[in-house]
């Protein structure tokens, strides 16, 4: 009788306890074959999950288990008899040569290859010859994305069902359950919608406009019998479309099995609101909020465990997250990035606020959208109230456009002439004085501009007005909060308040002023500007919102988007209708061309789906992940200790001595986020200090010197008289 070959060892326990190579790989398929079945691959990837462990049947990795210190690898093995099951074997040898790290580019695939060991196949371990589903596109222009994305689903699903059953086996051997949370939509989920929009209907003061969202919602609700795929729904600000699309997608699953709603929002601000919002509706279990900012400090333990397998593998009901965090898991490569996107399939997906899709990168993502409605069951919903045009009927000029697209809202231009708020007006040049002397010629102001020094210069022009506040990314987290609270608090009373902001205010912030300055822009971020005007109609006539040419140009990023703008807003009486957002778009697509769409380089080539038509099966996978970054690392952090906003020395005594992670946590709210050049000054002019460097090495930046942040306006150094 041979000796049995195990997968996992167990200190101190005799081999008795020990889990076999067989037992685990069994496990891993059956899960992985069920994962896969969402998207019609469950052989195929129960064929690779069977092969996934085979090199650890070599004698080097088994001595390994029993405590020898080796190099000895395990993952090449598997994905060198992958090769022998025919033309898909081959193109899925990646996700098993990278299942306990990434996807590797060809060139690391070939040496790990040729270092691999040839070892038979036990025989238990019987692969089929995988075959691509039913349904998968052979369209030839775009099959070298197909596939590729195949392999990453695949991936996803080796991996997330690898990781569950080892931790399942070592759960056991433990005596600890895994923790149990709903993992899929239910009726009761719906009932619970249902419920509090009958709740808020009951509360609600009849007006035009609560009837109108009703008929939105109800719009809403209908539209979710359509088979699925692509929709739009366009309603402007205060239309009530977070809820409407929450409607949606909760009565659009229900009626074709789709089993969770995956929310996507351009900014963190809106993802804790609508998740709080989402939370309040239908209870806390059921939703995960997913970003880089969570603070889990409140959180015990078992908590913090069940979110931290949320994050991972998104296999939650409803899902919020960020734009960047959704796609860029699409275009990654490394297993704790791809390991959620099985669950995408038979998904609905709301992207909202989709005028704010990066447009470098826009065609890829269009690409992605495509293929998760067209091959994997979802249903993918671009909610705003300035739809990009991205249609092949509304002009979009590259092969991506999507097509097919049906809108869920009740007549948009009705709701827009319904919901309008607000009077647009170009005002032309001014400079910053004039620009001051607007603000205190109006008791209750905002102006927003796209420039940080600028923003600075005009609240120090205002600022010994009692009622100056300022806004802006070189401010805490905590220090911009409590800046919107006592603005909204002023507001509320009818007090005097002149707000200087740059444009994060117009990230989903629900905050109204009778006035708005905005500095020229695009249409979609005027349109933003104008959210913050008369949101809720309370003035009884339209709110002004002033366009502006400032007296420096906006930065690179913005001021191809004015010019587009201004020409436009030449042409027509008002610019946040929907035929003139059409147009700006139009112009601006004919502006950049489909090249600018897709300008990421990857190995040398200009475009993500450029190389990928060219890579002839070869997928640079690590090369398109390093390519595909919606937020380029031009930013460092500096910590703020002490003062009103700063970490307190009583915090910081606490956390010396606790593991980085929680540390960053904690200083999370602290934290301001600046260009390179201002951390190198505040560096080089000896203002900051790693924060226990012998401890955590050089991590955490923090701020020397209390003077260096302003408590109304936040970071800067003064230098000359002026603030840089």
């Amino acid at each position: 009788m041979e000796d049995p070959i195990f997968a996992h060892s167990v200190e101190g326990q005799p081999v008795t306890e020990w889990e076999t190579l067989e037992e685990h790989s069994l496990r891993v398929a059956k899960t992985a074959e069920t994962m896969a079945a969402s998207f019609g691959a469950g052989p195929a990837a129960a064929a690779v999950a069977l092969l996934h462990d085979l090199g650890k049947a070599k004698p080097g990795f088994q001595r390994k288990l029993a405590g020898e210190r080796n190099d000895v690898t395990h993952s090449a093995e598997g994905a060198l008899r992958l090769a022998e099951l025919g033309p898909l074997g081959l193109a899925l040898r990646p996700a098993i040569a990278g299942h306990h790290g990434a996807l590797p580019n060809p060139e690391r695939l070939d040496r790990r290859l040729a270092a691999a060991a040839d070892i038979p196949l036990p025989g238990w371990c019987a692969p089929s010859r995988p075959t691509v589903p039913t349904g998968f596109p052979h369209n030839r222009d775009t099959f070298s994305f197909s596939l590729q994305f195949f392999v990453r689903m695949i991936y996803s699903c080796l991996t997330d069902a690898d990781d569950r059953e080892t931790g399942a086996f070592y759960h056991e051997v433990d005596g600890k359950g895994l923790p149990s949370v709903p993992d899929r939509l239910s009726d009761d989920m719906r009932a619970a919608f249902n419920r509090h929009m009958r709740a808020v209907a009951g509360q609600a003061t009849p007006s035009a406009i609560n009837v109108l969202r009703a008929e939105v919602l109800e719009h809403a609700l209908q539209s979710a019998q359509a088979t699925p795929g692509l929709f739009t729904l366009t309603v402007p600000t205060g239309g009530g479309k977070t809820l409407a699309s929450l409607g949606f997608g909760l009565e659009h699953a229900a009626q074709h099995g789709l089993r969770r709603i995956v929310y996507v929002v351009p900014y963190t601000s809106i993802v804790e609101q609508t998740a709080s919002v989402f939370r309040e509706v239908l209870g806390s279990d059921a939703v995960l909020e997913h970003h880089a900012s969570f603070d889990d400090s409140a959180m015990n333990e078992d908590e913090r465990e069940q979110r931290r397998s949320g994050t991972i593998s998104w296999n939650r009901p409803v899902i919020v997250t960020t734009g960047v965090q959704f796609f860029e898991s699409m275009f990654a490569a490394r297993k704790r990035r791809c390991r959620k996107l099985h669950n995408l399939a038979q998904s609905v997906i709301i992207l909202d606020e989709a005028q704010s899709l990066p447009l470098p990168f826009l065609r890829p993502c269009l690409a992605a959208i495509r293929e998760l409605s067209g091959a994997y069951g979802a249903s993918v919903v671009l909610c705003t109230a300035t739809q990009p045009a991205l249609t092949k009927s509304d002009g979009f000029p590259a092969s991506e456009a999507l097509q097919d697209v049906r809108e869920i809202a009740p007549e948009p231009d009705r709701l827009y002439d319904v919901l309008k708020r607000v009077e647009v007006r170009n005002v032309g040049a001014l400079s910053d004085s004039e620009v001051a002397e607007r603000l205190l010629c109006v008791e209750q102001v905002l102006v927003i501009v796209d420039n940080r020094a600028q923003a600075r210069r005009l609240f120090d022009a205002i600022r010994e007005q009692p009622s100056a506040r300022h806004l802006s990314t070189l401010m805490t987290a905590a220090h911009r909060r409590a800046v919107l609270q006592d603005v909204r608090a002023l507001l509320a009373a009818g007090q005097p308040v002149r707000l200087v902001s740059t444009s994060l205010i117009e990230a989903g912030v629900d905050i109204s002023f009778p006035r708005v300055l905005r500095a020229e822009a695009g249409i979609d971020s005027i349109a933003q500007a104008a959210g913050r005007c008369n949101r809720n109609g309370e003035l009884g006539e339209l709110g002004l919102v002033e366009v502006f040419a400032p007296e420096v140009d906006p930065p690179p990023a913005v001021k191809q988007f004015a010019e587009t703008a201004r020409r436009v807003m030449a042409t027509t009486d008002d610019p946040l209708s929907r035929a003139a957002v059409t147009a700006y778009f139009r112009d601006l697509w004919d502006q950049y061309g489909p090249d600018a769409l897709d300008a990421a380089e990857v190995a040398g080539l200009n475009g993500i789906l450029h190389a990928l038509a060219k890579c002839k099966g070869r997928v640079p996978y690590e090369d398109i992940e390093a390519a595909f970054r919606l937020i380029p690392d031009g930013q460092k952090s500096v910590v703020i200790r002490d003062g009103e906003y700063g970490i307190g020395s009583d915090e910081l005594d606490k956390l010396r001595f606790r593991k980085p992670g929680t540390v960053a946590r904690a200083f999370q709210p602290h934290t301001v986020s600046v260009p390179y050049s201002l951390w190198d000054a505040l560096w080089q002019a000896g203002h900051l200090k790693w924060w226990e460097e012998g401890e955590f090495g050089p991590q955490f930046a923090m701020l020397e010197h209390l003077q260096d942040y302003d408590a109304q306006a936040g970071l800067g150094i003064v230098s000359g008289g002026m603030v840089i």
